[in-house]
């Protein structure tokens, strides 16, 4: 089964967790794929990426301190076809290969992605609220933001381009200025 390859190495800024990935992305090889999907317009307008960058060009953010991987590496028409077990299975995979690349901060794309790994790799069944987490990951801050996904109709792209202006501001503190896009995160 084709599925994306985990965009990883060992100190990186901010590492961005998705549920699984789309089909889309997976044909193509390139994260948050689908035409609709409001990732890469919301990322780049809140200035997580100098140079902005586009599902094609995806490929260069570790180059820029970020990387990408998923809860469940299944790539499925929907998160909601992901079946429990795979969960079970793939939250303290995820666990592992982030503590190996040690970022400083991991953003999780959905509250599901978060949930599901903090059940099933922690332990932890709390209610979570958007933002940045009291529980780390190993050393990195965990930070979770609504699902860019079409599906998520209850987030406009304003408001997903807010949350992510609020990790670009995360990685101006975790990291030092210069680490974040045009005027150090400002936008």
């Amino acid at each position: 089964m084709q599925t994306l390859p985990d965009l990883l190495k060992p100190g990186l800024d901010i590492v961005f967790v998705g549920i699984n990935p789309g089909l889309r992305s997976a044909e193509n090889g390139h994260y948050f794929a689908h035409p609709r999907n409001r990732f890469w317009p919301a990322v780049n307008a809140a200035g997580v990426f100098n140079p902005p960058l586009s599902p094609e060009t995806g490929h260069l953010a570790p180059g820029q301190g970020i990387g990408f991987t998923d809860v469940v590496k299944r790539p499925s028409a929907s998160a909601s076809a992901i079946r429990p077990v795979e969960f079970v299975a793939g939250a303290p995979v995820l666990k592992a290969k982030l503590l190996a690349a040690a970022p400083r901060a991991v953003c999780f794309n959905g509250m599901t992605a978060y949930q599901q790994y903090m059940r099933h790799a922690e332990g932890v069944t709390d209610k979570f609220e958007f933002g940045r987490q009291t529980q780390p990951i190993g050393s990195g801050v965990a930070f979770v933001v609504p699902s860019p996904s079409p599906a998520n109709a209850a987030f406009s792209l304003e408001d997903l381009t807010s949350w992510y202006r609020q990790l670009a501001q995360l990685r101006v503190e975790l990291c030092g200025p210069g680490r974040s896009g045009p005027a150090n995160g400002a936008s």
